[in-house]
């Protein structure tokens, strides 16, 4: 399995070609998506037509030459498919690309395929998919994580190098940490969501899946920066790539409180094993204590289906997507939207709009956006006095597909650690650091202050590369 970076420097020196690099990629893919299922859509043609004609380019004026990628579907590339994995949106084509996808192709990249995810990335495993489950690189009895489980198992598979994911509670990376890869969530606004399908626009953030922190840390460089066409987006200098990997040394926050019964005993072994190894490179631990995280799944879970509430409205079978049939208007509202959803997705949008309900909304949504607050001070006045916090990724190892499917409050324990980082609107990143004797992985998260990803990309390179996977 070759790196993004080792990629690109094969094709600058043209020891292989774009369209022979697609072709290998695409072999794999075939031979591979009947039992896993990361694909929604793979685009064969019209990737080895953009190879063809990149092979008629200069080499050198691009970051991304010739590299292969895999979208999310519910990132819009203009004239394909965007499903958001929903059936009511069969047959929709987006008639535009979003920001990220603009500045991924002006950078030579091409793109493969769209990949699984949860119905409208709501879901922590991808077995909420109109599509079917995708299932884990590792083991297919069990699932890949969610949402972006298709591109998390699509790059642990070889389908392709790299690929894009979206994070609303841990959605990039949950399935990073099952399937063994490095995920980034950047910090909120830090990327344009202009072309992304909202889920919880308060939450929502697009970030990279790749084998590598340095790859990882590539196309966040490319991703990254002020857009005019999202309202949220900051205006900030995004670090350039030479300038990250310093080995820089850093004082790092451990909430050991966190670490509690529920967590799988070798998951804890390995939070503990990534201390130690800290400190061996040189790092200072500094005890903190993180108070309102126990509050934070519950906080995390009302703001987001309150936002899915709202942001839903638009799907009604009258303007795109699936149309049922119906004697009058508001028959056909009901009928699309109840044929139209799945199970998680009707859940959510009934939990919200009760949250937003007359005599509800002050008990529900304005407390838990009270309770957020003092979550976002309390994790400023953290980083007074350290630079980053780690905690483990996940408390748990992949579940066999099908086991918690009827009782989702078990699966949504598995963002506890990944949700607060949402929430605050920081930065935080996966690495899989060891291999439990069950042949999963594990891993640990790192999360940074406000528009310091290159703290964590720096440090997650550093055990990362300690780690010899």
């Amino acid at each position: 399995m070759k790196t993004v970076l080792e990629l690109i420097n094969l094709l600058k020196k043209k020891e292989i070609t774009p369209y022979e690099l697609v072709s290998e990629y695409i072999q794999t893919i075939e031979e591979k998506e009947p039992i896993y299922n990361a694909f929604i859509n793979v685009y064969k043609e019209e990737a080895l037509e953009r190879a063809i004609e990149l092979s008629k380019k200069n080499p050198e004026d691009y970051l991304l030459y010739g590299i292969p990628i895999a979208i999310k579907d519910n990132i819009a590339v203009e004239n394909m498919e965007l499903t958001c994995a929903s059936r009511i949106l069969l047959g929709f084509k987006s008639p535009y690309s979003a920001t990220v996808i603009k500045r991924l192709l002006n950078e030579g990249a091409i793109i493969i395929g769209k990949t699984n995810l949860d119905e409208f990335a709501m879901g922590c495993s991808t077995e909420f998919s109109y599509f079917g489950a995708t299932r884990n690189a590792i083991n297919p009895e069990y699932v890949a994580g969610g949402s972006s489980g298709g591109s998390a198992v699509a790059v642990k598979l070889n389908e392709v190098p790299i690929a894009l994911g979206s994070d609303t509670g841990g959605s990039i990376r949950q399935p990073s940490a099952f399937n063994g890869v490095v995920g980034l969530k950047p910090t909120y606004g830090r990327v344009s969501r202009y072309g992304l399908v909202a889920f919880a626009s308060s939450l929502d953030q697009i970030g990279p899946i790749g084998l590598t922190v340095k790859d990882v840390a590539l196309i966040y460089t490319i991703i990254a920066g002020y857009d005019p066409k999202d309202s949220t987006s900051v205006n900030i200098e995004v670090d350039k790539f030479e300038e990250i990997f310093k080995d820089r040394k850093y004082k790092i926050g451990v909430p050991k409180e966190i670490i509690t019964e529920d967590v799988e005993k070798e998951i804890k072994d390995g939070f503990y094993w990534s201390i130690n190894k800290f400190i061996e490179l040189g790092h200072q631990i500094v005890d903190i204590k993180l108070n309102y995280l126990n509050y934070a799944l519950g906080v995390y879970h009302i703001i987001s289906s309150s936002e899915v509430s709202s942001n839903l409205l638009r799907f009604d079978g009258i303007r795109y997507g699936y149309r049922a049939d119906g004697k009058n208007l508001e028959e056909v509202y009901i009928n699309t939207r109840s044929e139209g959803f799945g199970d998680e997705v009707k859940r959510r949008i009934l939990i919200g709009t009760f949250c937003l309900s007359y005599g509800y909304y002050d008990e529900y949504y304005i407390k838990a956006s009270k309770v957020r607050r003092l979550i976002k001070e309390e994790f400023l006045k953290i980083f007074e006095n350290v630079d980053v916090i780690i905690t483990p990724t996940v408390p748990v190892f992949p579940w066999k597909i099908g086991e918690k499917i009827e009782d989702p409050m078990k699966m949504y324990l598995a963002d506890i650690y990944t949700v607060i980082a949402n929430l605050v609107g920081i930065p935080a990143i996966s690495i899989p650091i060891k291999i439990a004797s069950n042949g999963f992985p594990i891993s640990i998260q790192i999360m940074g202050n406000y528009f310091k990803e290159r703290d964590i990309l720096d440090l997650a390179n550093q055990i990362f590369t300690s780690s010899n996977l």
